[in-house]
């Protein structure tokens, strides 16, 4: 779900070309649900091998992901962790929608409605502990860091972001402001385009930064009242947020009392299921680890065809040609970091 942050937080454009150089830390399985998502086919079926196992996850972060490298980008990957219990109502939440769409979709496959046919695949779209370890390997193969969070990814990608071992986070959530993270990446690993939900039209979507600090300064707030708006509104710890408070009115309400526990007296049958410190406390002090290592290695070229292209029966040229386009990302960047060397 994601806090609704849309329409309060500032954004600025930015081409992926111009951050040539620098760590994104992905939040991974926000990631890997986008390409398990969106790489389907007309019908939603998702990329099987002849097996019938689903590869739609290992195209989308080998092809998407290589085109961060080629532009110079230092990806990893974060992985989640142990969700707090809190989140077990949304995770009992995004089961039953999962349910219904499978209804719904068997529906539209006897009307023969293709259309209906991926958006009701889409909105079923669930992760196998074998799409996880698919990825790890890849990765490795690829030379890629990644790192096992132990709670929730979003906010150990926030965390070396804050100690500065990263320079983004990125995500298509803006939870990761709520975690504290200085600097926030979407639209990096989503195509170009984008279909607006039920409707046959397309809207481009590019690269966005939004700031923390810029933020807070934009909605006159500190950082524990940003996180109070949030809890207002509706987090995944909290996800029916209070009937009837959309992000501006809990932005207002907040700027008015000052903390979330004044403006809810101030809110007319306002039920609040927990204790509000309770959810504050997971975004303040989230679960985290400085047990990490960020390294990158060599590009496994063989491994690779070996794994993707006699292993799941990916398209070989196309998979060298990706792998000539890595090769000649990373050789930007070893050339770049000789020249920092050498100027320091």
């Amino acid at each position: 779900m994601g806090v609704n942050f849309k329409d309060l937080i500032p954004k600025s454009p930015v081409k992926l070309e111009d951050l040539s150089g620098k760590v994104i830390a992905i939040d991974a399985y926000n990631a890997m649900y986008q390409f398990l998502s969106s790489i389907r086919q007309p019908d939603g079926t998702p990329l099987k091998d002849s097996t019938g196992t689903i590869t739609s996850h290992l195209s989308g972060l080998f092809y998407r992901t290589g085109n961060l490298i080629e532009r110079g980008l230092k990806p990893v990957y974060i992985f989640d962790g142990e969700s707090p219990a809190l989140k077990a109502t949304e995770i009992e939440r995004r089961k039953q929608i999962k349910v219904q769409a499978i209804a719904e979709y068997e529906k539209a496959a006897t009307a023969g409605d293709t259309a209906k046919m991926r958006k009701y695949a889409q909105a079923a779209t669930t992760m196998k502990d074998y799409m996880l370890d698919d990825s790890i390997k890849l990765l490795e193969l690829m030379g890629l860091p990644w790192i096992q969070a132990p709670g929730e990814g979003e906010a150990q990608a926030a965390h070396i972001t804050k100690k500065g071992d990263a320079d983004y986070c990125t995500s298509q959530d803006y939870d990761s402001l709520l975690f504290g993270a200085p600097k926030l990446l979407r639209n990096v690993t989503i195509s170009g385009r984008r279909k607006i939900p039920g409707r046959n039209i397309y809207t481009e979507i590019t690269p966005e930064v939004a700031e923390l600090s810029k933020a807070l300064n934009f909605c006159k707030l500190n950082y524990e009242q940003l996180v109070d708006v949030g809890i207002l509104i509706g987090t995944d710890f909290n996800p029916d947020g209070i009937k009837g408070i959309g992000p501006k009115t809990a932005l207002k309400l907040i700027k008015e009392h000052k903390n979330l526990e004044t403006a809810l007296t101030h809110i007319k049958d306002a039920t609040f299921p927990v204790e509000p410190n309770k959810i504050r406390d997971i975004f303040l002090h989230p679960k985290v680890s400085d047990n990490y290592k960020i390294e990158w290695k060599s590009l496994n070229h063989q491994g690779i065809i070996d794994f993707l292209c006699e292993t799941k029966e990916f398209s070989k040229e196309r998979i060298q040609k990706t792998l000539e386009r890595i090769d000649t990302g990373n050789k930007k960047q070893k050339g770049k970091t000789s020249l920092e060397k050498w100027f320091n």
